[in-house]
């Protein structure tokens, strides 16, 4: 049995921002690396949103997140930053978005070239004020599970 699989290694990486009160998707996109400079590109756009009241960001621990230049930037811009402990990915909402992205737009498709895996990323992306909207409904909620017992987690 054969199985066709995209040859190469391009990236194409996208830093997001999920705004729980709009539903929006706040993203900056690149084929090189997400570093300190994408994370305040980031920041940026979201300010540009010009979003009623104070915004905060939730962050996990990357490096490029949690460091001088972004805090001064975030600082600058009236962001407040919130960092997640370490392995709470279920406690971002982002986590979910990308999650939703990956399983309509990768998992199990083909594309023949970074230019068409690309394009499904973007349309997927692009589609989730409107064509997704309905399935994002339910998924994007603001309740998360918690624990009455925490030495349950402890083992």
């Amino acid at each position: 049995m054969f199985v066709r699989a995209a040859s190469g290694r391009q990236r194409f990486n996208v830093l997001g921002a999920w705004d729980a009160v709009t539903r929006r998707l706040v993203s900056v996109t690149n084929t090189t690396v997400v570093n300190t400079d994408t994370m305040c590109q980031l920041l940026g756009r979201i300010a540009a949103e010009k979003l009623g009241g104070p915004v905060t960001v939730v962050l996990d621990n990357a490096r490029y997140q949690r460091n001088a230049v972004v805090q001064a930037r975030a600082a600058e811009l009236s962001i407040r930053l919130l960092y997640l402990p370490s392995y709470s990915p279920n406690l971002n909402l982002i986590e979910r978005v990308w999650g939703f992205a990956k399983r309509t737009a990768v998992y199990g498709q083909y594309h023949p070239d970074f230019a068409s895996f690309r394009a499904a990323i973007e349309t997927t992306l692009a589609g989730i004020p409107t064509i997704h909207a309905d399935k994002l409904a339910s998924l994007m909620t603001l309740e998360f599970q918690t624990f009455e017992d925490v030495s349950l987690l402890a083992g």
